[in-house]
């Protein structure tokens, strides 16, 4: 009995507790709420104030209003370079297309792709049975020719026979001769060979198909005599000269070379408006192949030393150009609008020409965020 008594003053405790926790709890909850509408209130009544009392007060209203979150950036103070960037290509004077010379069928290929050859080496032997026949027949006329000039020739000598007869024999003889010399270039050009040292690009032809007269055989390219070509509009006319140095980039290779122009053209196409320029390609250490495409770059503009700025940050209003520094006022950091007048842009920088001495702290980050005279904290990066 008294046990049953104790476990129900337990549970009476236990739930009265409960209760009295639960009645602080809201309790708590209703007193933040109160609060919280009272912070609005104030809240409300000081940003009336502050708005008054900025329109009565200025200086009031430059010191209590919010900083600004920026990023700084100085100004840099240089070289300003400007580059004309145009198409170009490789290009080989050495870069040969072999023919033929003679109809015949292709009896022997002595080279293959990627081969280096030298200059004057037999490359390809075409069929030259038909010469060879003539000249055996040639030859023989003219060792016939020949013995019937030298008796003429020793008989007119003695006064025996006429002059005639003499010439004609030495006519006949000279004629075999020629025609003999004739056969034996065509013969020559039966064994085709490379005109210049280099590699073998491409062989076009197979053994056993025929080659007729200016049929391509075979390109020998020899990589020392490549050179650059470019198209540059006629407005830069009197611009670039002889010797003047240029970048060279060749995009599909990611490599750069300084080379400097080794010729200009003096004609303008009529269809394009442009004049080429040219220059040799010295050695490297990476492979050029003709026809690889490249951007060469000209300087066209030098200034040295001036204010260099990114040109994301210049904006525009009713009186100009205009960038937003940063200056300080008794320990705090406002930002100021400075008008600026703009130079060339080139790799998204451009150099100013009047408005800024150079030891300028911009606004970076954050400089679309911002008026004349606000009130800026300078951090690392704005989020």
């Amino acid at each position: 009995m008294n046990t049953k008594l104790i476990f129900f003053i337990f549970i009476l405790t236990i739930s009265f507790n409960a209760c009295q926790k639960k009645d602080s709890v809201e309790v708590k909850k209703t007193e933040l709420k109160e609060y919280k509408t009272e912070l609005q209130e104030l809240k409300g009544k000081i940003d009336v104030l502050e708005k008054e009392i900025a329109k009565l007060d200025p200086a009031f209203a430059r010191i209590n209003k919010k900083a600004k979150l920026v990023t700084s950036l100085p100004v840099k103070y240089g070289k300003f370079v400007h580059y004309v960037e145009v198409s170009g290509s490789v290009s080989s004077k050495r870069n040969i297309l072999v023919s033929a010379e003679n109809m015949g069928n292709v009896q022997r290929i002595l080279i293959r792709e990627g081969d280096v050859v030298r200059k004057g080496q037999f490359v390809i032997g075409l069929d030259d049975e038909l010469f060879q026949r003539s000249l055996e027949q040639l030859q023989v006329s003219y060792d016939l020719a020949k013995i019937k000039y030298e008796r003429q020739k020793n008989l007119w000598s003695k006064n025996i026979g006429t002059e005639f007869q003499y010439l004609e024999a030495k006519n006949a003889k000279d004629n075999l001769e020629h025609q003999i010399a004739n056969i034996k270039t065509q013969i020559s050009k039966s064994h085709v060979r490379s005109p210049i040292s280099g590699t073998v690009e491409k062989v076009f032809v197979r053994t056993g198909e025929m080659a007729n007269i200016g049929m391509p055989l075979v390109r020998i390219i020899n990589h020392e005599g490549m050179y650059i070509v470019a198209d540059l509009s006629e407005a830069f006319i009197g611009k670039f000269k002889k010797n003047d140095l240029i970048i060279v980039d060749f995009p599909a290779i990611d490599k750069k070379i300084t080379t400097r122009i080794s010729a200009i053209g003096q004609v303008i196409d009529e269809n394009n408006r442009t004049f080429k320029i040219e220059a040799i390609l010295p050695k490297t250490n990476f492979i050029l192949k003709p026809n690889m495409l490249a951007v060469v770059q000209l300087k066209d503009f030098e200034k040295n030393p001036v204010p260099i700025i990114p040109a994301n940050l210049i904006q525009k209003d009713k009186n100009g150009d205009f960038i937003y520094t940063i200056i300080q006022i008794e320990g705090q950091k406002y930002a100021h609008k400075v008008h600026i007048k703009r130079g060339i842009t080139y790799n998204d920088h451009t150099y100013i020409a009047e408005g800024l001495k150079g030891n300028e702290l911009l606004i970076d980050e954050g400089f679309r965020n911002v008026s004349d005279g606000s009130k800026i904290k300078i951090v690392d990066k704005v989020l």
